[in-house]
């Protein structure tokens, strides 16, 4: 991939700073408000985007209203706006608000598997994806009960990439390059820690596996349950979901999960895979316009299909 050169690097960062430091001047609602309407204006002037979502929501939701599909369709696009208002507070944020934020109830089985955890316990890995606010659900646990490390894939931009590294980090977590750290991941679990992942984004066929998502076979990355069977670490699928009613963040998961052990490693990992990403779905389906249809999660097709964008 070619390297930005310095002043791309700069004007980059510069007009992030600028819609950061604008948003952030504001009060939460206003900021929120703002992204949102900006996630809406999005919709409507990036036209290849839509496109992308609709195609996804063709596919997930055959017997759907098309005019239900746009407003699925709409709703993606200000729940980023969303992230972006919110993220603009990050820097300010404090405990106590984030409590207020986020409605972090565990409940029994949930906070016992978490009190587990620790140097002698056992770790979890919480396979999650970009739904709701997937970055307060690292940072607001953080905050609430104890720091947690993720992996994530460096931006290409060093100077955004070292301001969202002191935002996601300000409660203690420590973030994982996500192409050379299985060692470490592992490492981590087997020594009863918190790991992240996203785990809803397209995969290449060597670094994927093919599992069910939505009915149609969707190349998945095979790293978290390949960490996961090696660490012996519990899996939980988990988002942070914006609650309209309670007009607050709702943490929501699926069960607490083992990873599937035959015999066979290969059998094992595409098992694991395609349990956990079948949670995953279920929540989409519980929230559907808060789900990054934008995203070309299809791309990577079986040996011999054709290409589906």
């Amino acid at each position: 991939m070619r390297r930005k050169g310095k002043a791309v690097i700069w004007i980059e960062y510069l007009i992030a700073r600028a819609i950061f430091g604008a948003l952030g001047s504001l009060p939460r609602r206003a900021a929120v408000g703002l992204g949102i309407r900006i996630g809406r204006l999005g919709f409507l002037v990036l036209p290849h985007l839509r496109k992308v979502a609709l195609k996804n929501l063709d596919i997930a939701f055959p017997e759907m209203e098309d005019a239900a599909k746009t407003a699925i369709a709409t709703g993606t696009f200000e729940n980023l706006g969303r992230v972006l208002g919110e993220a603009s507070k990050y820097m300010s944020v404090s405990r106590e608000s984030l409590e207020e934020m986020v409605d972090f109830r565990l409940g029994d089985e949930l906070r016992e598997v978490y009190e587990n955890t620790g140097p002698g316990g056992r770790g979890v890995l919480i396979t999650t994806g970009h739904m709701g606010n997937w970055e307060l659900l690292v940072l607001a646990f953080a905050a609430v009960y104890k720091p947690m490390s993720y992996l994530a894939r460096p931006l290409d931009n060093p100077k955004i990439e070292d301001f969202t590294y002191r935002l996601r980090t300000r409660f203690g977590n420590q973030p994982l390059n996500k192409t050379n750290s299985a060692r470490t991941a592992i490492s981590i679990l087997k020594d009863g820690g918190i790991l992240g992942a996203l785990v809803d984004v397209n995969a290449h066929p060597k670094e994927g596996v093919f599992v069910p998502f939505f009915g149609l076979e969707s190349c998945t990355t095979s790293g978290a349950a390949t960490i996961a069977l090696r660490s012996n670490a519990l899996i939980l699928p988990a988002f942070c979901v914006w609650d309209r009613d309670a007009e607050r963040f709702r943490f929501v998961h699926g069960p607490v999960m083992e990873p599937i052990r035959t015999g066979d490693r290969k059998a094992d990992i595409v098992a694991t895979t395609a349990a956990f990403t079948a949670e995953i779905e279920k929540i989409i389906r519980r929230y559907p316009d808060q789900w990054m249809w934008i995203h070309k999660r299809w791309k990577t097709r079986p040996p011999g299909e054709p290409p589906i964008y």
